[in-house]
């Protein structure tokens, strides 16, 4: 009865105190977000999570946590700080994408990318949410991330409100020390004992394929996983949910292997009538990374993770060629036995089409196009008239319907009386060309009658000796 008068009197305070009176939130914020743009064919370039510490003082990250909802509503949590890790004051802590071509370039990593259009991505402190920013296009968030104009969505600090800038560079240079992880043999021996017994971490551990419909054997099924990270994992702890079951990973997977987790006990529908989702779950409970396969699998098919588009969304295809612990290879038809080939239209092996080409029929026969085969022609002899309106063709002595207007008995060029029209226009040419000449003897009579004058001296004139 107690706890219960203290846990009423604290949420009557919340509602009752003014904002100013209560206990102030710690001074950190989201300053800005990226979600990536492809770069020279690098997916993810430049995506980032920058967060501030608004205190002059150095301030504790333990109990700080960031979650982020993506474009299907999953919400997960991107990364948890651990105890012992502080920021500078008035400092910026970087956060970037662990396969980001920038990663080098941060102070911390996350393992799941951002969408160009999601939200919300959430800074919460012990359960309770401090700060938040969402990129949906709806009326309550910001404008989506456009590929073709790449921005980065930036806290104004004082407005107190976001905007998506161009150019934006964050404030972080390789010497800076404005984070501190936790310090090393700080534990008591209990601490010690507690983190030894702790689960282990698959952070960086992906889907990359997967094989349902098999062919004649559920052996041939196999779900396949990539560690991305720099680092050999301990998978211990680590499992599959499917199925609302769980199934456990074992061993560990060095940096850039694959692991290939058979499905010996449990099944794969093979070609399910909609969707199947299969969860990557850490050891600590966190979502690490889903697979969703739909309908439509294809018989001794994977399907298979085959990059990323410009948004940083995976591109997940099924193709015939299935690698099971190496490099996905996208094959779009399946491979056809000797002696056939693929039909592109149906997806199907059918026999090779021979190369030798078609011979023309025999005397009194004709090919039917709706065949291609040879038909034997009707003999004209004995055969009825064609009723009017029909006429005999030649080629396979049937009646057919005789075309109308189609002018092969007229004169494709009409007569028009060229002779007259040409005499006529020499005329009218004449014509033009008098009313010409006359204009420029009008328009130049007084030069003219000047040259008559000296050319008429000229001859009056006796030559002289």
């Amino acid at each position: 009865m107690k706890n219960f008068a203290i846990i009423a009197a604290f949420a009557f305070s919340l509602v009752l105190v003014p904002s100013a009176a209560r206990a102030t939130e710690p001074p950190l914020i989201i300053k800005a977000v990226n979600p990536g743009y492809t770069v020279n064919g690098q997916a993810n370039t430049g995506e980032l999570i920058e967060l501030q510490n608004l205190s002059s003082s150095s301030l504790s990250l333990a109990g700080f946590s960031l979650y982020y909802t993506n474009s299907s509503g999953n919400r997960s949590n991107l990364i948890e700080f651990p105890e012992g890790s502080r920021i500078s004051g008035e400092a910026s802590l970087l956060l970037r994408l662990a396969s980001s071509p920038d990663m080098a370039n941060a102070d911390l990593l996350y393992t799941k990318t951002l969408a160009m259009a999601a939200g919300p991505l959430e800074l919460v402190y012990l359960d309770q949410k401090i700060d938040s920013v969402c990129w949906d296009g709806s009326e309550a968030c910001l404008a989506k991330f456009s590929k073709n104009n790449p921005t980065t969505i930036v806290r104004e600090t004082s407005t107190n409100t976001y905007t998506h800038q161009t150019g934006y560079e964050p404030d972080w240079t390789p010497a800076r020390s404005a984070y501190s992880a936790p310090p090393a043999n700080t534990t008591d021996a209990s601490e010690s004992a507690a983190a030894e017994a702790a689960p282990s971490k698959c952070k960086g551990l992906q889907f990359t394929e997967l094989l349902s419909y098999y062919d004649e054997a559920k052996s041939e099924q196999f779900i396949e996983l990539f560690n991305g990270t720099d680092e050999s994992m301990e998978l211990t702890g680590c499992t599959i949910l499917y199925k609302k079951k769980f199934y456990p990973l074992i061993g560990t997977l060095g940096s850039g292997d694959y692991l290939i987790r058979d499905t010996n006990d449990f099944t794969l529908t093979k070609n399910p009538t909609s969707t199947n989702i299969l969860t990557l779950i850490d050891a600590n409970g966190d979502e690490l990374d889903t697979l969703t396969y739909p309908h439509g699998q294809k018989k001794s098919a994977s399907y298979a993770l085959m990059g990323y588009d410009v948004s940083g969304q995976p591109i997940w295809q099924i193709t015939y060629h299935p690698t099971p612990g190496a490099a996905n290879i996208y094959q779009e038809f399946r491979s056809c036995p000797a002696g056939k080939v693929i039909n592109e239209a149906t997806g199907n092996c059918v026999k090779a089409a021979t190369l030798e080409p078609i011979k023309d029929c025999p005397a009194g026969k004709y090919r039917n196009p709706a065949t291609g085969r040879c038909k034997s022609a009707e003999t004209s002899s004995g055969l009825t008239p064609c009723k009017a309106g029909y006429e005999r063709n030649p080629e396979t002595n049937r009646c057919r319907k005789i075309k109308s207007n189609t002018g092969a008995d007229f004169a494709l060029v009409p007569e028009t009386g060229g002779e007259n029209q040409s005499f006529t226009a020499i005329w009218a040419l004449a014509v033009l060309a008098g009313i010409g000449f006359a204009y420029l003897i009008f328009q130049y009579r007084r030069e003219l009658k000047t040259i008559a004058r000296k050319l008429f001296r000229r001859l009056k004139t006796p030559p002289r000796n």
